[in-house]
């Protein structure tokens, strides 16, 4: 049974309906004529040959199917790890495909590695740490440069642009001094037009069509030779083999950057997608089980002559909407990708890149969140602005950059409430049952001699000082001479040393002051710390009441 766990498409197997079988297989057939114009553009954006998107297709699918916990997730090459990649493989390949293709997939066994290791220690919890602001904010740094870097493709020329501003640079200088194959942009602009109308359809298969027609025209009015639109040419025959991905000892700190870069943005996207996925079909997901899952599939992939893969936004609903039951889906996609290299790889020859450039384009243009980041701007102005620094760091300082940009403006944000909490000061509010802040209820009355403080946060080490600086503040503001303050603290979830070794020393300022200070309301984990600290023996039973009420009444009985 342990196996089973580890591998849930066993499970699945084991209680797989025959009903469900033609649906699955409907499913594929369908997923597969998404799959290879998605492959091939993703991996051609990452700096790669478009045969490598094809083999990080079929492989991840595979994998993902027998260690993945999600019934109809779609993994593979996404756009929005395209940049990442580009960033790590354009600047070290020296424009050599082998090695661009070694990097990438050694940067897919980082990532995959790194997943896996993360899930067996449970710590599935750690992309819930990005704020949906944040998360915005760097995928639409990410989907800025993804779209500015297809612009060269889609217009026919080709430029040495360096990060985001020198891309915009020497397109705009190339679009102003004639290099433009109008031709190419014509056949792009169109393909991207057909995606964008066809977009909303779950059941019309909008890249499908737009790039078998593109393929179409460029083929039969032989525009590569008359016209000079690039194409994707033949692509070797048979299927990915087994190969480590060996790089250079200068390129192993930038490929392990990468690859965590990556391993972060796949999991927080694939979580997301699973868990909205799970709710829908009304099963369980574990986050943790979908780590190793996908780190599975990543590690797949980089030992397959693959690169990074995440779940997909796009082809996950086109999976649902046509009939998806399980993973057996993708294995079909998987196996339909299998037939075309082996039996048909010439098919896609007079695929024109300007066609693969609008695929991406448009996923990129699906990255982009405008309305949701509106709706944070009314209502919490200041985390729209971590939202925008965000994109500008990825856009500005190029992909891992940008993102290293992301997590520490996380971990700030995160700190922030606790290291600089709400306090306040309670009252008894006519006519409102219980005791409320001050400020809020200007009319609450105050108990003579009796300070109630509530302290909005864990005590720790960062804010310990502040939470002892306003404590001896409320206690000389009091309107009467302070007698007893008590911390109501329901809302103190941990204290830690540095914290305790405050208390301590805050029971004998108050003392010096005349003052008691006692505790209310305060969780039993809590109350099992201090007595680990040798505090609660020191301030004593007595010190610590159930509610607010019952330390008011002990206050009233002995004043």
């Amino acid at each position: 049974m342990s196996w089973i766990g580890a591998l849930p498409g066993l499970n699945t197997l084991r209680r797989y309906e025959a009903a469900w079988i033609r649906h699955d297989i409907v499913a594929g057939l369908v997923l597969a004529t998404m799959l290879v114009p998605t492959g091939i553009a993703y991996a051609v954006a990452s700096g790669l040959p478009g045969i490598n998107g094809l083999y990080a297709t079929i492989v991840p699918l595979l994998v993902y199917a027998l260690f993945g916990p999600s019934r109809i997730l779609v993994l593979g090459p996404d756009s929005s790890l395209a940049a990442i990649i580009l960033a790590v493989v354009l600047p070290l390949s020296g424009g050599d495909p082998q090695r661009a293709v070694n990097l990438a997939a050694a940067m897919a066994v980082v990532s995959g590695l790194v997943c896996i290791l993360a899930g067996a220690a449970r710590l599935g919890f750690v992309t819930e740490l990005l704020s949906k602001p944040i998360r915005y904010g760097y995928m639409n740094g990410i989907a800025l440069a993804v779209l500015i870097s297809q612009f060269p493709k889609l217009f026919g020329f080709s430029i040495d642009g360096d990060g985001l501003l020198g891309n915009i640079w020497d397109t705009g200088e190339a679009i102003l001094s004639g290099r433009v194959n109008w031709t190419t942009f014509a056949v792009g602009a169109s393909t991207l037009a057909v995606i964008l109308l066809l977009r909303r359809s779950k059941r019309v298969p909008g890249i499908l069509i737009a790039v078998v027609g593109a393929t179409v025209i460029v083929g039969a009015l032989d525009l590569a030779s008359r016209a000079g639109v690039a194409v994707l040419g033949p692509l070797p025959r048979g299927l990915p083999a087994f190969a480590v991905p060996w790089i250079a000892t200068t390129d192993i700190v930038q490929v392990v950057l990468g690859g965590l870069a990556v391993a972060l943005v796949s999991f927080a996207d694939t979580s997301v997608l699973s868990r909205t996925y799970a709710a829908r079909t009304r099963t369980h997901v574990d986050a943790n089980q979908e780590m190793v899952g996908l780190g599975a599939a990543n590690l797949a992939a980089g030992l397959f002559q693959g690169f990074p893969v995440s779940s997909s936004s796009s082809r996950t609903p086109v999976a649902e909407a046509a009939g998806a039951q399980t993973q057996l889906t993708g294995i079909v996609g998987a196996l339909a990708l299998v037939l075309l290299l082996l039996a048909a790889p010439n098919l896609l020859e007079h695929l024109p890149s300007s066609a693969l450039a609008a695929v991406v384009i448009a996923a990129a243009i699906g990255l982009i969140e405008v309305a949701d980041l509106l709706r944070i701007y009314r209502i919490q102005a200041w985390e729209f602005w971590l939202s925008v620094i965000c994109s500008v760091g990825v856009a500005v300082l190029g992909a891992i950059p940008g993102i290293g940009l992301a997590v520490v403006i996380a971990v700030i944000e995160f700190l922030w409430d606790g290291w600089r909490p709400h306090s306040a000061i309670l009252g008894r509010a006519e006519g409102v049952e219980g005791f409320h802040d001050i400020t809020r209820y200007p009319d609450a009355e105050q108990i003579a001699g009796l300070v109630l403080f509530r302290w909005d946060a864990p005590l720790f080490f960062a804010n310990a000082e502040l939470f002892k600086a306003r404590v001896l503040e409320a206690a000389a503001a009091s309107p009467t001479p302070a007698r007893w303050l008590v911390v109501t603290a329901e809302p103190v979830t941990s204290v830690d040393v540095t914290a305790a070794d405050m208390l301590d020393e805050l029971d004998g300022d108050l003392k010096n002051m005349g003052v008691e200070l006692c505790f209310a309301e305060m969780k039993d984990p809590v109350k099992d710390k201090l007595r680990r600290f040798g505090l609660f023996p020191q301030f004593g039973e007595s010190r610590f009441f159930p509610t607010i009420d019952s330390a008011v009444r002990k206050y009233l009985n002995i004043s």
